[in-house]
């Protein structure tokens, strides 16, 4: 999830919808948080990743450019670290791994809790 104050950005419906996200979270900082649950047979694990990302401003050049890379779509709060919308970030605290979508840390962690990894 992409939480910027009380508001939780899902994923853009459309490009206005994206861009308005991207309006949004211009400038500031938001949380990114991403929650995982390991299940097997006699155990249940969970682990929560959050981190803190901090956007440059965005005049509307920039929102438009990244808009037209059609990489917002499918993207909680409209946008991928992993692509074009790096440019936008001044400063990440936290998992990298996390914003994308798997935050890898946790996500060992579970796995050797439950014998899976050594």
């Amino acid at each position: 999830e992409v939480i910027l104050g009380d508001e939780v950005f899902g994923k853009p419906v459309d490009a206005d919808d994206a861009a308005s996200m991207l309006r949004r979270l211009s400038g500031r900082t938001h949380t990114v948080a991403t929650a995982l649950w390991l299940v097997s047979a006699g155990q249940e694990q969970h682990a929560l990743s959050v981190s803190e990302v901090s956007f440059d401003t965005l005049d509307e050049a920039r929102i438009e450019r990244y808009i037209a890379t059609d990489e917002w779509q499918g993207k909680a709060g409209a946008y991928g670290i992993q692509g074009a919308a790096q440019e936008f970030i001044s400063h990440l605290s936290g998992s990298h791994s996390g914003v994308m979508g798997l935050p890898m840390f946790e996500t060992a962690r579970l796995l050797r809790q439950c014998g899976v990894m050594a």
